[in-house]
């Protein structure tokens, strides 16, 4: 258990770390600044593109049951459902994951307007898990891994 806390926690940092090293440092002591990438060098006044602080705020992996998926992230993983976004009208629900600070207790209801403006105001990043509707079932074929000629990309 300790081991896949451990990858998790790795995965993410190394992600981050890849940012950083496309973009230029995100980190806290330089939010404030723009990223070099997004700064419009060549003209005579500085126009500030992405105003705020630009952060990765999530990293999304498809599931197939939440009954199963949600307990292991949880209870095996250590991390806490934070929000909710249900779309039946499009066949698909979202759950927003993360792993609190220290002593950090989490009392709000996901999917509520309170758990929505926590979840996007949170300093870490998230874990987004996308259900889509009968994947579930045995008769569901999985999802094109995009190798494959006109597999939906390229």
């Amino acid at each position: 258990m300790i081991l896949l806390k451990t990858a998790f926690t790795t995965a993410l940092v190394l992600a981050q770390a890849c940012l950083i090293s496309s973009f230029g440092n995100l980190g806290n002591q330089h939010r404030s600044r723009t990223p070099t990438f997004l700064r419009a060098e060549a003209t005579e006044q500085s126009i500030e593109v992405v105003p705020g602080r630009p952060t990765w705020q999530q990293a999304m992996l498809r599931i197939s049951d939440p009954e199963k998926s949600i307990p292991f992230y949880t209870d095996v993983m250590g991390m806490t459902v934070i929000d909710t976004l249900d779309f039946p009208q499009w066949n698909f629900k979202l759950f927003f994951l993360t792993t609190l600070p220290e002593g950090e207790k989490y009392d709000l209801i996901p999917g509520t307007k309170e758990a929505h403006d926590y979840m996007w105001s949170i300093e870490g990043t998230a874990l987004e898990l996308t259900y889509n509707y009968g994947t579930e079932k045995d008769d569901f074929e999985g999802y094109h891994p995009g190798n494959e000629e006109k597999d939906g990309f390229g």
